[in-house]
């Protein structure tokens, strides 16, 4: 019987599987009977974590629509052509493209970003530079041309959209910050007395 190691191993995958499954069930219901006392306790406004939205909802993003039904899809958002840069929405994230890119060609052969925003063209086109981070590899070496990693621009970069945010957000960027915190009065200088 060449095959009773895989049997075996196969049979210990659904125990622990149905193991877990009964753990997971056993948790569960113990929580979902917890949680409404943990909201009330917590003093937190508005519905808990696990506890329904008004209206009977379960899911926000389903904007009104009952879980059993099937919304109509929200129309699709308008690219913003304004070339107008936009302040970023949390730490680190990368610039979003402040143009329209329908058309551009970016696979193995070949770059449209990089026509703007190469360094060696940034300046006649009047487009900002790729960082100069997309130049180098992952051991920090730069490269001539632009780093394999940093190739498809669309892995990080999306377009900037008319659309609605789906969830509030109050980030500042640090430039935000320091534009908006008091200077503070700059100590005299004591001199030595002796």
């Amino acid at each position: 019987m060449r095959n009773k190691p895989l049997l075996i191993a196969l049979g210990l995958t659904v125990v622990l599987a149905v193991l877990v499954f009964a753990a997971g069930w056993m948790f569960g219901r113990h929580r979902a009977a917890e949680a409404p006392v943990a909201t009330a306790s917590a003093g937190v406004a508005g519905p808990g974590i696990d506890a329904p939205l008004p209206g009977g909802q379960i899911d926000a993003i389903r904007r009104g629509v009952p879980i059993d039904q099937e919304g109509a899809p929200p129309p699709m958002a308008r690219v913003e052509n304004a070339d107008i840069k936009r302040v970023r929405a949390y730490p680190m994230q990368p610039p979003t493209i402040p143009h329209a890119i329908d058309g551009y060609q970016v696979d193995k052969n070949s770059n449209r970003c990089m026509l703007c925003h190469a360094r060696a063209n940034a300046a006649t086109f009047q487009a900002p530079p790729v960082s100069v981070t997309h130049y180098m590899d992952r051991d920090d070496q730069f490269l001539a041309t632009i780093s394999p990693r940093r190739y498809f621009c669309n892995q990080c970069h999306v377009v900037q959209t008319d659309a609605r945010p789906l969830v509030a957000n109050n980030f500042q960027d640090i430039d935000s910050v320091i534009a908006t915190t008091p200077a503070t009065p700059a100590a005299p200088a004591t001199q030595g007395s002796e």
